[in-house]
């Protein structure tokens, strides 16, 4: 007997989602029915044990496939990987957290396969017949608030451009992921809006469902990478997001710098080269965690051993820049006879340089 062309292929981003694994499988098994499909779960090395509840459903099925990513992180990213991963002519993407319904897989596929020209089918909670199930009003006002701010990059009409739940032709997502930024949670904004022609799709609706184990992802830092992926769409070819969540964050790190400086050179009276010295440590420390936590998330540091070290490593690749920063704030703190706040802000502006350079390449660089 000849098997079947392999028709679908299911990609479920994973962190932290062990209990869900042999529960989705056993609904794809049910929903998929009589269709030639695999699963494929992209995990981000979770602690719980994720890709290894994965990999025991795949020694008994051969329609499980598992992909352990160490060393990077991020909804969007897992997806480009996965999607990228098959050979299968059409591929979806669905949450390990079985709120997608995943009994409307087969419908998208219907949707591809009879029509040549579409390219995405969506699951919408938007349209008629579509819901958001039990979330508060807090939720819905964040969703919509965020559905208002991606007009300004999609203009196609799209109901629904948050959701995480869609199918897609695998032969167009191949060509659009050397253009894809990977940034944050949400990767179906991202290819809609870098296809260099309209995408033709297709909304179904359904309905969202609560969460049964595992813990939500949702929190500040997700919507902060959501701001953060529309900003790389209106402006990222003009000043790369990395460079600019670096110089915000530097940003912050200056007004620290002036703050403690302020308390050490003005209130405790202790020497400008001291206080300077105080000051440029203390914001360098500062922009480590926030850059850490921000601005390489993907591959950020974790644990007290890593951070300690990455720390340590970023202190001594911005030690150039630091050099430069009590340098020639103390020169012109002399040449200006105590004018300390704009000696000050140009020994910041002569290190900044330097750290971004530096600190990309030798401390975060080397888990690209």
């Amino acid at each position: 007997m000849i098997p079947r062309s392999l028709e679908l292929a299911v990609v479920i981003p994973t962190f932290n989602e062990r209990e869900n694994v042999p529960v989705l499988i056993a609904k794809l098994d049910q929903a998929l029915e009589g269709r030639a499909w695999e699963a494929i779960f992209v995990d981000d090395d979770s602690p719980d044990g994720t890709a290894d509840a994965a990999r025991e459903l795949a020694r008994i099925d051969g329609r499980v496939r598992v992909i352990q990513r160490i060393g990077r992180r991020g909804l969007s990213s897992a997806c480009i990987e996965g999607m990228c991963a098959t050979a299968a002519p059409a591929v979806a993407v669905i949450d390990g957290d079985l709120q997608h319904d995943e009994t409307l897989l087969p419908k998208m596929l219907d949707a591809l396969q009879a029509d040549a020209t579409l390219d995405v089918v969506i699951g919408s909670r938007f349209v008629e017949g579509g819901g958001t199930g039990e979330w508060d009003r807090d939720r819905v006002a964040k969703s919509a608030l965020a559905t208002r701010l991606s007009r300004g990059v999609l203009k196609d009409g799209l109901t629904d451009p948050m959701s995480g739940f869609f199918m897609i032709r695998s032969d167009v997502m191949r060509g659009l992921a050397p253009l894809l930024s990977g940034i944050g949670f949400k990767i179906l904004l991202d290819i809609m809006t870098a296809s260099p022609r309209p995408l033709k799709f297709r909304e179904l609706p359904y309905v969202f469902r609560i969460r049964e184990a595992g813990e939500s992802k949702l929190d500040h830092v997700v919507a902060m990478e959501y701001l953060i992926a529309l900003y790389d769409r209106m402006f990222g070819r003009f000043v790369p997001v990395r460079f600019a969540m670096f110089s915000a964050i530097g940003a912050l790190g200056a007004g620290l710098h002036m703050a403690v400086l302020w308390l050490f050179f003005i209130g405790a009276g202790l020497g400008f080269i001291v206080a300077t010295a105080i000051a440029t440590l203390a914001a360098m420390t500062f922009n480590f965690f926030l850059n850490n936590a921000l601005t390489y998330r993907d591959r950020r540091l974790k644990g007290a051993k890593a951070l300690v070290s990455g720390w340590l490593s970023f202190c001594a690749v911005c030690a150039v820049g630091a050099v430069a920063n009590v340098g020639v704030a103390a020169f012109l703190h002399d040449v200006q006879h105590g004018y300390w706040a704009f000696s000050a802000l140009a020994g910041i502006l002569v290190g900044a340089v330097w750290n971004f350079a530096l600190s990309s390449r030798f401390t975060w660089g080397r888990y690209k």
